[in-house]
């Protein structure tokens, strides 16, 4: 189930650029009626980290969701209404930016005359192969085809994949707390923040080497990981706030096998996160943060709480509905 933190927990640039293009709306709408209503709220993933006059919360993010996970739970509604600023992994205002858009497009384009067959084994063609086939009405539906997709990189590939699976199970960037939130937020002036451009985003996911791209395509196709079944199973631990399993799911197995491209996507982007949020915590006043971020970035011990815990703040799980 590794692959689904790319769509869950992990990236906030791709999901509204090519989430909210409407990648398998159909399917998507099909499966999101076929969805159960859901009868409890979620459990949150939500740290409170304190010094002596001021707070920041720091809530788990799942990227894409269905309209069933709402209302949220009143942990927090209560740790946004204390903040006076929310921050989240980009500013709101790139989310639906069409320049961004556009560099997205040109930062994936491939420009030397190879094609994105020449990077892949056989195995991972016909992997490839087969999920363009069984998802061409998609492709087709969004003006894409699997010819357009031989003109891109890998990473910008498997990160669509990811995105044409999730939706096709019935979720929508339009309703990750990562939009709703900014929307909320604008409409209560409520000061926004990012803890990084969308441009850096993509700077990092285009300066991967291709082995560590090919290896995000990879994990896209990887059958094992039982597809949009698996993102559901994915999603339900995040509606449970089971921390100990999201980590053992996405965070032990991904370092395990894909080190490199575990430190690249989780902990070095966390270890310049840190200063940022300690940041607020020393600055002078009362003023309250609430960070938004991938659920990833905050599990395990290269997570943001662990090294705020390591550097002498006080760090408590604030979860109502917990066992204690």
């Amino acid at each position: 189930m590794r692959r689904t933190w790319l769509a869950a927990a992990t990236f906030a640039v791709l999901l509204p650029l090519i989430g909210a293009s409407s990648f398998a709306a159909d399917s998507a709408k099909s499966a999101k009626s076929a969805q159960p209503a859901a009868k409890t709220t979620p459990v949150p993933l939500l740290w409170k980290v304190s010094d002596k006059d001021n707070s920041v919360y720091l809530l788990g993010s799942f990227h894409m969701l269905r309209a069933d996970d709402y209302p949220l739970s009143k942990d927090v509604d209560a740790a946004y209404a204390d903040a006076e600023e929310v921050v989240f992994e980009m500013p709101p205002e790139e989310i639906m930016s069409k320049e961004l858009s556009a560099q997205m497009a040109m930062a994936a384009l491939r420009t030397d005359g190879t094609t994105l067959s020449d990077d892949l084994t056989p195995d991972l063609a016909r992997q490839l192969s087969a999920w363009t086939d069984k998802n061409a009405s998609a492709l087709a539906t969004n003006g894409m085809s699997p010819k357009m997709l031989q003109m891109l990189d890998p990473w910008f590939v498997g990160l669509a994949i990811t995105i044409v699976e999730a939706q096709g199970a019935g979720f929508e960037s339009e309703l990750g707390l990562d939009n709703h939130f900014g929307k909320r937020a604008k409409d209560d002036g409520k000061r926004t923040a990012g803890m990084e451009t969308g441009a850096q985003q993509l700077e990092m996911l285009d300066g991967m080497s291709r082995e560590e791209q090919l290896q995000m395509l990879a994990e896209s196709l990887d059958p094992d990981d039982g597809g949009r079944a698996g993102l559901r199973k994915l999603h339900d631990m995040w509606r449970r706030g089971d921390a100990k399993l999201l980590w053992s799911n996405m965070g032990a197995d991904f370092l395990a096998e894909y080190p490199a491209l575990y430190k690249r996507i989780n902990v070095e982007r966390n270890d310049a996160w840190v200063p940022k949020i300690a940041s607020r915590l020393d600055a002078p006043g009362t003023d309250d943060t609430l960070v938004v971020v991938g659920t990833l970035h905050l599990l395990g011990k290269d997570g943001v709480t662990e090294k705020l815990k390591a550097k002498g703040y006080k760090v408590e799980r604030i979860c109502s509905a917990c066992k204690p």
